[in-house]
């Protein structure tokens, strides 16, 4: 996985009224979850802001990363886990990250690349991506940048489902009957068969 350096300073306050004025000023409030366990025993988040402009490259892109937060000087690894935007305007509001390690898996969407040209297609059909990201499940140093799967044995009307796909040192956590990609039957591909029938 890709690595990325995003600086932080801890949120004194917290609450709406504190955001506001954080987002005001150009920064985004966020928290950070991680092995601290409060007396509850739930998570405790760290409280932090980051400005805007620095989340736009983490954020507004395909690929995943793992973000290397410097948090006034102290260092953590972590993923980002949940993004929430304004329903109007699409400007970031809150980010959550989630701390990460070498040793513990974690779960995560990775892109899905399509390799190849299907045997469908030749025969007149069309591809068609029904899934972008797959969730895996692994230490975040053996996740891949994309997951590639090669459709050129996929035949018309014909499906890969997520089952069908197997990485080596990564468990998937999407549900197995999930269809990804599946090369549809066209006008042309049912008039290229029944001229053949013929």
């Amino acid at each position: 996985m890709k690595e990325i350096n995003v600086n932080g300073q801890k949120r004194e306050t917290t609450g709406k009224k504190a955001s506001k004025l954080m987002r005001k000023e150009g920064l985004v409030p966020c928290n950070l979850y991680g092995e601290k366990k409060g007396e509850n025993g739930l998570p405790e988040a760290l409280s932090f802001s980051v400005p805007a402009a620095d989340l736009r490259k983490v954020v507004y892109t395909p690929h995943v990363y793992v973000v290397n937060l410097n948090i006034d000087g102290a260092e953590h690894k972590a993923i980002i886990k949940e993004l929430q935007f304004h329903p109007t305007t699409d400007a970031l509001l809150h980010a959550d990250f989630f701390e990460v390690n070498d040793t513990k898996a974690i779960t995560i969407g990775i892109p899905v690349k399509l390799n190849g040209l299907a045997q469908g297609v030749r025969d007149g059909g069309k591809l068609n991506l029904s899934i972008r990201k797959i969730d895996v499940k692994a230490p975040y140093k053996q996740i891949p940048e994309i997951l590639d799967i090669d459709v050129t044995n996929l035949g018309l009307g014909k499906a890969i489902k997520v089952g069908d796909l197997h990485y080596e040192g990564l468990e998937l956590a999407t549900p197995a009957q999930v269809v990804v990609c599946s090369v549809k039957e066209t006008r042309a591909s049912r008039s290229a068969a029944a001229a053949a029938e013929e």
